[in-house]
């Protein structure tokens, strides 16, 4: 990445710079979109500081001529404008004084007497507190982000700031690893005396997850962020990882990292994926602590239980297959067996993952030829014996007695013969 001074943004943003250089107003695009900018990154959550602007109020009327505005950062002194397909976060200059513990533990003064220095002072890393004047085109970099960028290091803008925050260092581990960065010493060490003085046990459990989402979802290997927590000596936070022998650690971050290139489409379904492999040398009870440990999501632990606690088998039936798909998504399955069994031969999965499809059950399980309508009309009403009846003629399709409703409706009046 060379130094630049003109950043590129979305021209139809002019309309609202515009606007706002006529009221006297100066717009600096901050945060991310301008450190990815820089490496060249595509990112569509633009987040634009302004100076010069008398009130929250002016904002958002000003706002308002370019659509739907929502104030909920009202406190913050963010308003939140969607327009013409980009999200976009307009803020006041602030200043966060730590007033109680948590990460929510701030009082948020609103200050638009601020320098841009002075209120990019509260940024955690200096790669973050970048900004880019969209009126006299230039970079503003008071804290030398651009050339950590160039560098590969990731710095803290302010010690004292920092440890005011205990997510930042989650934040400090997910941004290592995302954008393969060495680590500052001194920004290394206070992560460490944080740990030590247990300050993350302020973070409540969303805050934590929402941290390693973007680690495992955003790295090309995620492994760096996990070595790197456990040498904070803050692995403790994952309990049971730090439970694992060297060795097992070491083999899971592996998997962890391949599964990376298996990834879909859907972040929900690598959500699972990754957070699978990660308890795939855990048992059903420690599964359900880590993943409990992070978050409350019900449906996600069910599903993550389904694909480790399910065994893995030499070779599978027709039958077994359709029996599969009653406890797992299989394509899901496989891909999670896929990188934990790195020594088993690619085709055993791909032979699966066509079988699976051409039965028609790779992400559902088998459809019952047999339904409760049909039953009906032989005068069994919805009872003991009706749900009995479906299960058996179901456990019979999936044994390949039954191929289709001519022979379900025969097998069904076998059943039914005194």
């Amino acid at each position: 990445m060379k130094n630049r001074t003109i950043l590129s943004y979305p021209d139809t943003l002019n309309q609202i710079f515009n606007k706002l250089c006529q009221e006297n107003i100066r717009a600096i695009i901050v945060g991310g979109f301008v450190r990815d900018s820089l490496l060249n990154k595509v990112i569509k959550d633009i987040d634009i500081e302004v100076y010069g602007i008398s009130s929250f109020e002016e904002l958002e009327k000003i706002l308002k001529e370019f659509g739907s505005v929502n104030s909920v950062g009202k406190c913050f002194g963010v308003c939140k404008l969607s327009f013409n397909g980009l999200d976009l976060d307009f803020s006041l200059p602030r200043k966060d004084n730590k007033i109680a513990s948590g990460h929510k533990g701030f009082d948020i003064e609103i200050d638009s007497s601020l320098t841009f220095k002075e209120a990019t002072s509260r940024r955690d890393f200096t790669i973050n507190a970048i900004g880019y004047d969209v009126q006299e085109k230039k970079i503003l970099d008071p804290f030398n982000g651009v050339d950590d960028l160039n560098n590969r290091i990731l710095k803290m803008v302010d010690k004292k700031k920092f440890s005011q925050d205990p997510l930042r260092v989650l934040r400090a581990i997910q941004f290592y690893a995302r954008f393969d960065l060495r680590i500052d010493s001194e920004l290394f060490t206070l992560c460490v005396e944080m740990i030590q003085n247990n300050l993350l046990d302020e973070l409540p459990k969303d805050r934590v997850f929402g941290e390693i989402k973007k680690l495992i979802l955003k790295s090309q290997k995620p492994s760096k962020g996990f070595k790197l927590l456990k040498e904070f000596s803050g692995i403790k936070y994952l309990t049971p990882l730090e439970q694992l022998s060297n060795n097992q650690f070491s083999k899971i971050l592996d998997s962890l990292d391949y599964i990376v290139s298996l990834k879909t489409s859907s972040n929900k379904t690598n959500i699972i994926l990754m957070l699978s492999v990660l308890c795939s040398r855990f048992d059903s009870s420690q599964t359900t602590l880590f993943i409990s440990n992070i978050t409350d999501e019900k449906e996600l632990l069910k599903k993550i239980l389904s694909i480790t606690q399910t065994k893995l088998e030499t070779s599978y039936t027709d039958t077994q297959l359709f029996k599969l798909a009653l406890k797992v998504n299989i394509e899901h399955f496989l891909i999670v067996q896929k990188v934990i069994h790195i020594t088993k031969k690619e085709n055993y999965f791909e032979n699966l993952k066509k079988r699976a499809l051409e039965l028609g059950i790779l992400h559902q399980k088998l459809k019952p030829i047999l339904q409760g309508r049909d039953i009906l009309e032989y005068g069994i009403k919805p009872s003991k014996e009706y749900s009995t009846i479906l299960n058996e003629v179901y456990e019979a399709q999936m044994n390949l007695k039954i191929k289709n409703i001519k022979e379900a409706k025969e097998w069904l009046k076998n059943y039914l013969i005194p």
